[in-house]
């Protein structure tokens, strides 16, 4: 069984932290994760910088544009992840966007990912229809789970069909902005993750977007199974640099 599907059976709210790789500096991406997983984070979003990140808010572009600066690419990532399973077990995703993966080859890609502990993929601007159909056996063949996107504006019929070509869970976008545009949820999100609810979907949700504290991680749980955060990490990352990644870990509770 995939490492997110073990921990999804977890009797808990799952927290998810994104950040990108190579970010501060280019070599901090492995203290990062590791640093992660000894607070209690249960799950980690590995941000493949891209130049047209095209679902990403301004703090997340300025962290993808500071890692490419820094000598940020899809071969330093691998290189740098190479050993990871060796001081990492919880569930590692890499989130970029399809570009760089179709350059690099797909199945090159995925082949790399399966090698290095890597238990699933997020891309936001691979359609599921075209997942389904030329790149859904590639991923089962390395055992990858990829993550689909869902916003309030995707309609049932849409998210059942991403259900059903989908395992793991459901990344569910809290608002149709970008990242860290919000601050806090109101009645139309809260309508929004009860109608989810009770689609009753064979897969769980993990809510994105607007995640910033413990209580908007409270709220957006309080119908999913967990909740990602962000560009709130990556400003702490700015703000205080990566030593310090216990106590915004123990701020969320």
């Amino acid at each position: 069984m995939n490492r997110i599907e073990q921990k999804l059976q977890e009797d808990k709210k799952i927290l998810s932290i994104y950040f990108s790789a190579g970010y501060p500096n280019l070599n901090d991406t492995v203290q990062i994760i590791q640093d992660l997983e000894k607070n209690g984070v249960d799950l980690i979003e590995i941000g493949l910088p891209f130049s047209d990140p095209l679902a990403d808010g301004p703090t997340i572009q300025a962290s993808s544009t500071t890692a490419l600066h820094n000598g940020m690419t899809t071969q330093i990532l691998f290189d740098q992840l190479k050993d990871i399973r060796k001081t990492v077990s919880i569930p590692l995703i890499i989130m970029g966007y399809f570009n760089p993966m179709l350059q690099y080859g797909v199945e090159a890609f995925c082949q790399k990912c399966a090698e290095i502990g890597i238990d699933g993929l997020i891309i936001p601007d691979l359609p599921v229809d075209v997942y389904a159909e030329e790149y859904k056996a590639t991923f089962d063949k390395y055992g990858l789970i990829n993550i689909f996107l869902i916003t309030p504006q995707t309609s049932d019929e849409r998210i059942r069909f991403i259900d059903s070509v989908s395992s793991g869970f459901i990344y569910m976008v809290s608002s149709a902005s970008v990242t860290g545009s919000q601050a806090g949820f109101g009645s139309t999100q809260e309508n929004y993750f009860k109608r989810i609810a009770d689609l009753n979907l064979k897969n769980p949700q993990i809510v994105g977007f607007g995640i910033n504290n413990a209580e908007t991680f409270n709220q957006a749980t309080q119908y999913a199974k967990g909740a990602i955060i962000g560009s709130a990490f990556i400003k702490h990352l700015s703000e205080e640099g990566s030593g310090k990644i216990a106590d915004f870990v123990k701020a969320i509770g």
